[in-house]
């Protein structure tokens, strides 16, 4: 039941393995959830020696099925360093805000100062002039919306329509600078390329590009590997293709189609240019803000009044614009991913089993299930659904490239399988104390099962 490995560069295809019969199934279901999801991994073509995805000191021959202990749900980028900006932005952005305040404040005081004879006057001449002032703010609001449509460009794979503020060669070189700063940061943390951790995902790296160089810029860029000593379950690419994949991920996926899937939805994120878009999007509604930041200022009484206001615009725009479009590109990225995963031969079914391994340990260990308008990813359970109606059509893309049927069961069948078995023994053995309820102990719900 250990989860095989990878081939060579120049393979495409899978092999098969025996069916797996509903018996063994429920067997290992009774070894508890170490066993999950273990039974339906296939080869990926040549053997190399077994693997370790571990990151204890002590050599493991056989993929972990599902580590439990996993100190935070998986993300698929940095919540920092996801979208690198321009060093100007950077030293401007602040100084705007502070520009904003103090103009909005100075022209508060300036109106507070003023005699009432001459803020009646003032009054009147607004009143004259208000078609005037109508078409000068009209005005401005062609401006921007007139810069925001002369800087969409077409999305690669899918043709969405994007903002593109900053140029690509400026962020490329970002991207460098910040590969150093990692590379700083974990520097007593990496893998040796002799480690067979570092071989599994440089192998899966290779096969996903090898498969899809026929898009152009996934061949564009040179992929360099970096494995991380690091139980955070993490993994991800920056825009000049340095990939960075932590141990607490290869100890948290079940199989190395899981894998797969993961690290092409990773490059999906930089094949994209996601960092590029987020960055945009971001630094053209901060410069909309400024406008709304002074009029806080100079409208508010007081200035903790202002602080306030200002406090619930950056939150609205946070929650209305900047996390609604992060959950946006998770979901594009998800799509492009699953396309890459297919047309390298990878079983796609495995994609949303991962998401529902990873809801299911944070409701064995308790974590509290935030809505999902309060983070910058999809939730877990939307996220496999989402995968699972992309799922039909990756499947014809994958037939589509010669690529051999699939054996064996549904990977998401067997998850299902061995869910309502867990939920069955442990209806079992809390019968007899069913009035008594451990309070340490968390309650096991799963509603999308």
């Amino acid at each position: 039941n250990s989860c095989r490995n990878i081939i060579d560069k120049g393979l495409r295809c899978l092999l098969d393995v025996p069916h797996t019969s509903g018996q063994e199934v429920y067997r290992n279901a009774q070894h508890g959830l170490g066993r999950f999801c273990c039974q339906f991994s296939q080869p990926l073509g040549e053997k190399i020696p077994p693997l370790q995805i571990s990151s204890a000191e002590q050599p493991s021959h056989h993929f972990p099925a599902w580590n439990l202990q996993i100190n935070r749900s998986f993300h698929t980028s940095p919540s920092l360093q996801a979208a690198p900006v321009p060093l100007f932005w950077i030293i401007v952005k602040p100084a705007q805000k502070l520009f904003a305040i103090i103009l909005g404040r100075s022209i508060r005081n300036w109106w507070k100062a003023l005699p009432p004879n001459k803020r009646e006057l003032f009054k009147e001449s607004a009143r004259k002039n208000k078609w005037k002032i109508l078409l000068g703010v009209s005005s401005l609001g062609v401006v921007f919306v007139m810069f925001y449509f002369t800087h969409l460009e077409e999305t690669p794979i899918t043709g969405r329509a994007r903002l593109l503020v900053f140029g690509k060669e400026h962020f490329r070189e970002l991207s460098q600078m910040e590969y150093d700063m990692w590379m700083e940061q974990f520097k007593d943390q990496m893998l040796p390329e002799t480690d067979a951790r570092y071989q599994v995902v440089e192998r899966v790296v290779g096969h996903l590009s090898e498969s899809n160089k026929d898009v152009p810029q996934v061949s564009a860029l040179q992929w360099v590997i970096h494995v991380v000593d690091e139980p955070g379950v993490n993994a991800f690419v920056l825009p000049n293709g340095q990939v960075f994949v932590f141990t607490g991920l290869l100890d948290a996926v079940s199989d190395i189609h899981q894998l797969s899937f993961i690290l092409g939805h990773e490059i999906a994120h930089a094949v994209l240019e996601h960092a590029v878009k987020k960055a945009s999007l971001v630094h053209f509604l901060d410069f909309l803000s400024l406008i709304f930041l002074t009029m806080i200022w100079a409208i508010c009484p007081r200035d903790s009044l202002a602080v306030v206001g200002q406090w619930i615009q950056s939150k609205l725009q946070e929650f209305m614009f900047d996390r609604p479009y992060s959950r946006t590109l998770e979901a594009e990225a998800d799509k492009v991913g699953l396309q890459f995963a297919a047309k390298a031969c990878v079983d796609v079914r495995a994609s949303s089993v991962f998401w529902q391994q990873m809801e299911l340990a944070e409701t064995i260990q308790g974590q509290p299930k935030l809505p999902e308008w309060l983070s910058t990813h999809p939730s877990h359970e939307n996220r496999a659904e989402h995968l699972d109606r992309l799922i039909p059509e990756a499947l014809k893309i994958r037939e589509s490239c010669n690529c051999p049927s699939l054996s064996g069961p549904d990977p998401r069948l067997i998850f299902r399988l061995n869910m309502q078995h867990l939920l069955e023994s442990s209806k079992g053995r809390e019968a007899p104390n069913s009035t008594k309820q451990d309070p340490s102990k968390p309650k096991l719900d799963f509603p999308h099962t």
